[in-house]
C-alpha cells in the first residue's frame, strides 16, 4: 500500500512540477456571455455599459424569453393598449439566440414607438424578410478587416480588426434604410443599417464581435463600440443575455474543478488510484472458496447394511417376503393395479401395462405363490429366483 501512495504521490508531483511553468492555453470560444473574461466574452461590456448609456436605466433581460418579458410589459387596457416601458431592446450575440414568437413581440414593441438594436452574424428570418434585407458572407475575407461609420461627423476614423470580417448586407430596401456603417478589406460592404417599422427603428449590425473583450481592451477599438451605441435613440435600454449567459453554465457540481486543468487532472488521478487500490486490495483479500463434498447417499448405504444383516443370519424367507411386499407396492402405486389376487387377470393387466413378457409375469406370479403356500423354509437359491423374476419385470 505504501508502494502504491509513493508512485501516485510521485507521478503527481512531476506533473505539478512540468505544469508549472506552462502557459494557460487561451478560450477562444465565441460564448458572448456576461459572465466570461475570454477574449469573446462580455464582461468588460457588461461593466461598461451603463457608462455607454449614461442618464439611461439598463435593465438586464436573463431569466426568461424577450416575448415573456415585453409581454408582460404590455398594458392591454382598451384605452392604452401600449407598453409601459419605452426605449431600445438589444441583443448581441455570436448567432441568433431570439426565438421567432419573440422576434415577432420585438417588432410590435417597436412598432409602438421604440427601437432595437442587434448585433449578430446570423439574423432570424423573420426579421429579414420582413424588412426586406439580405446578409451574405465574404469568405475571401482573411482577417485585418476595416470598418468605419458612414456619418463623418460622428467619427470618421476607420479601425481595423485582426479577426475575420465576413458577414454583411447584401441587399437593403434602399428607399427605406439609412447606411450607418461599413466594412472592407478591397470591397466596401454595408454592416450596419437603420431600418423604420411603422413608429420605431430597427438598427442592425453584423459585427458583434465589436462589443467583446478582445476587442474593447485593444487600443481605441472601444471607440468603434461606442459610436456604434450612440446611434441608439436615448431611454431606457433592455438588454437581452439569457441566450448567452446562465444557459451555457455546466451545472456539474464539478464545473470548478473540471474547469482548472489542474484540478481536473487531479480528480483524474485520484479516481484512478482509487480504481487501482480497489482492485488489488479485493483481490489480496479475496477469502479462499471452500471445496464442499457432495451428501453421501445414506438411504442406500442404509439398505445395504440392512440386506447384508438378512443374509448373513440366512433369514432367506424374510427378505422374500420383502422383496415381494415392495414389488406389489410398486404395482399398486405405478399401475393402479389390485394386487389382492395374483390370478390370469392380473397377469394380462400387469402385461398391458408394462408391456413385459406374458411368460416373464407368468413365472413371477407363480413363485410368489410357491413360496406363500411353501410350509419349508426357503433356500439361497429361491431367493436368487424370486429376485431376478422381479428385476425382470421392475426394470
Amino acid at each position: 500500500m505504501k508502494i502504491y501512495i509513493a508512485v501516485l504521490v510521485f507521478i503527481l508531483t512531476l506533473i505539478l512540477i512540468i505544469d508549472r511553468d506552462q502557459p494557460k492555453p487561451i478560450d477562444w470560444r465565441p460564448t458572448y456571455s456576461v459572465n466570461d473574461k475570454i477574449p469573446y466574452g462580455l464582461y468588460v461590456f457588461d461593466k461598461e455599459i451603463n457608462g455607454l448609456f449614461k442618464n439611461n436605466k439598463v435593465e438586464r433581460i436573463s431569466t426568461v424569453t424577450p416575448y415573456e418579458f415585453l409581454d408582460s410589459k404590455y398594458d392591454e387596457d382598451t384605452l392604452v393598449e401600449n407598453y409601459k416601458i419605452k426605449g431600445s431592446f438589444i441583443n448581441i450575440s455570436e448567432a441568433n439566440t431570439i426565438d421567432e414568437q419573440s422576434i415577432k413581440e420585438i417588432f410590435y414593441f417597436v412598432s409602438h414607438g421604440n427601437n432595437a438594436f442587434l448585433s449578430m452574424k446570423n439574423f432570424p428570418k423573420y426579421l429579414l424578410d420582413t424588412l426586406k434585407v439580405e446578409v451574405q458572407s465574404d469568405f475571401q475575407n482573411t482577417g485585418n478587416t476595416s470598418v468605419w461609420l458612414a456619418n463623418k461627423k460622428i467619427n470618421t476614423k476607420k479601425y481595423k480588426f485582426s479577426q475575420t470580417l465576413e458577414d454583411y448586407f447584401s441587399k437593403i430596401d434602399t428607399l427605406n434604410t439609412t447606411v450607418l456603417g461599413y466594412q472592407g478589406v478591397k470591397q466596401k460592404h454595408i454592416n450596419y443599417i437603420k431600418v423604420p417599422y411603422r413608429n420605431g427603428y430597427f438598427y442592425l449590425h453584423t459585427q458583434p464581435v465589436a462589443f467583446t473583450n478582445i476587442n474593447l481592451l485593444k487600443a481605441d477599438h472601444y471607440q468603434y463600440a461606442e459610436s456604434i451605441l450612440s446611434y441608439v435613440p436615448k431611454g431606457d435600454v433592455f438588454w437581452y443575455t439569457k441566450g448567452q449567459n446562465d444557459e451555457n453554465i455546466s451545472q456539474s457540481p464539478l464545473r470548478y474543478i473540471l474547469s482548472q486543468p489542474g484540478l481536473k487532472w487531479a480528480w483524474y488521478f485520484f479516481l484512478i488510484g482509487m480504481l487501482i487500490f480497489i482492485i488489488f486490495n479485493a483481490k489480496r483479500k479475496q477469502r479462499i472458496v471452500p471445496i464442499l463434498k457432495p451428501l453421501s447417499n445414506s438411504t442406500v448405504d442404509f439398505t445395504k447394511t440392512i440386506g447384508n444383516l438378512y443374509y448373513q443370519e440366512g433369514d432367506h424367507n424374510n427378505i422374500i417376503d420383502k422383496k415381494i411386499i415392495y414389488f406389489l407396492e410398486k404395482i399398486r402405486n405405478e399401475y393402479l393395479i389390485d394386487t389382492t389376487k395374483l390370478d390370469d387377470t392380473f397377469i394380462q393387466k400387469l402385461h398391458h401395462k408394462t408391456g413385459k413378457s406374458v411368460t416373464d409375469i407368468q413365472e413371477l406370479v407363480f413363485l410368489i405363490n410357491e413360496h406363500r403356500n411353501s410350509y419349508h423354509g426357503s433356500l439361497e437359491e429361491d431367493l436368487i429366483r424370486i429376485n431376478n423374476a422381479i428385476e425382470k419385470i421392475i426394470h
